[in-house]
């Protein structure tokens, strides 16, 4: 089974963290694919006078195979002194420490980007490099340069390696002792590795920190720096953000739901069955309090309404609780702002407590129960703390919708408040 370091919420994190709308659409198709390389060589009329280089652009998923391609194209140019210009979302783990180690071997440079401007292969005119992204295990492949680059405009991200196979919802899905053990294992690799190449530890441990429902974690300039991916990068300015501290959360027993992870179906009090999911609320792996996305019927025939519930940790010696002041909400390429009922400190439970409400359309919801759209991803926005960005899979959603939609297509009367039902 192949182990990844994959970006879970790519789409997300496309929306958080754009690096211009016109390059990711133009490059997105090739990162898609597996890893495709393409040589070029400057010349003194492209202005780059005595530092003209021999640049290998590559772009793509890094599979088991890519390593052999490499090979292959090595043999095939002179890439003697080379860069390797690196645009890509990850993907195998073996795939790319053995590409890593082929870097090394080969005396070769990377850095992160993408080619931009027009010329033919072995001699292009006007060639430059354009930002670009560097993700998941792509950033391990960058330690194989002899010198490492990131320029200013171009971006590092990191995340834990999970199996490939449940990264869409993670936290539903079911793992047996065989599974820790490849996973383990594959961390060795990649801890020997690093070291291997004279990477700093904490690269590692900032992987290792964000799990497959958040958004891939960006390396800041000190973080380059100190995990030795951009070797001349300037001393950055100390971190400042706020530290949280995790609390301890879980299902109540109600109705059999306590022990469900994915989507079940809830009986409401009163009202017509809910479908309801809990997730736990992390930041960079640390648990902070935990959420509930309920969808309950709305009160217009094809139309449903969804509450986001949060329970969210006060800070210890914090001034202010952890109000939150925003939430929004991604369903395949709809983006939505909840409104927000209520956000205020429950007393003698030590965590703020948030209700948030939105509207969804029958389409968009019956794009849950398929292959439309995998996930629900949720950002909430907190005043003095990080803000939280989680994705949620739509594990047993399918199972439960039928029944749910002939419910509440067969209801003429409005829904009572989710959130006050649950409570009961």
């Amino acid at each position: 089974m192949q182990r990844t370091l994959f970006g879970g919420l790519l789409a997300a994190v496309c929306v958080f963290f754009p690096v211009g709308a016109g390059s990711l659409e133009t490059s997105a198709g090739l990162r898609a694919q597996p890893m495709q390389f393409d040589w070029q060589r400057q010349r003194a009329s492209d202005r780059c006078g005595n530092d003209c280089r021999s640049l290998v652009f590559a772009s793509g998923m890094i599979t088991a195979d890519t390593p052999r391609r490499f090979e292959i194209f090595a043999g095939k140019h002179d890439i003697e002194g080379a860069t390797i210009v690196l645009d890509s979302d990850g993907g195998s783990v073996r795939g790319a420490l053995a590409l890593g180690r082929l870097i090394r071997q080969f005396g070769l440079s990377t850095t992160v980007g993408r080619r931009s401007g027009r010329g033919s292969t072995g001699a292009a005119r006007g060639l430059s490099v354009s930002p670009a992204s560097c993700e998941s295990m792509c950033a391990f492949v960058m330690l194989g340069g002899v010198h490492r680059d990131v320029p200013p405009d171009s971006r590092v991200l990191v995340h834990q390696i999970w199996l490939g196979d449940r990264r869409d919802d993670a936290v539903a899905a079911s793992y047996t002792a065989e599974d820790l053990v490849l996973v383990q294992r594959d961390i060795g690799h990649i801890v020997r590795y690093t070291a291997d190449m004279g990477g700093g530890l904490e690269l590692i441990e900032l992987a290792l920190r964000i799990p497959p429902w958040e958004p891939m974690r960006v390396l800041s300039r000190e973080e380059l720096k100190r995990a030795g991916l951009a070797l001349g990068a300037e001393q950055g300015e100390p971190s400042t953000q706020a530290v949280l501290t995790p609390v301890s959360t879980g299902w109540e027993d109600r109705g059999g739901r306590a022990k469900d992870r994915g989507w079940s179906l809830v009986e409401g009090l009163g009202a017509a069955p809910m479908l309801a999911r809990r997730h736990p609320l992390t930041y960079e792996g640390e648990r902070i309090g935990s959420f509930d996305l309920i969808l309950g019927c709305g009160d217009v025939a094809g139309r449903y309404a969804l509450t986001y519930v949060e329970r969210r940790t006060e800070r210890n010696g914090a001034a202010r609780s952890p109000v939150v002041d925003q939430v929004r909400l991604w369903i395949g390429k709809s983006n939505l702002t909840m409104r927000i009922r209520s956000s205020k400190a429950k007393r003698g439970r030590g965590h703020v407590e948030t209700v948030a409400t939105t509207a969804l359309s029958s389409p968009l919801v019956r794009g849950l129960a398929g292959a439309k759209s995998r996930f629900v991803a949720v950002r909430a926005r907190s005043a003095g703390q990080p803000a939280t960005m989680i994705r949620v899979g739509n594990s047993g959603f399918a199972e439960h919708f039928g029944e749910f939609e002939a419910v509440c297509r067969d209801q003429s009367r409005p829904r009572l408040n989710a959130h006050a039902q649950l409570d009961q």
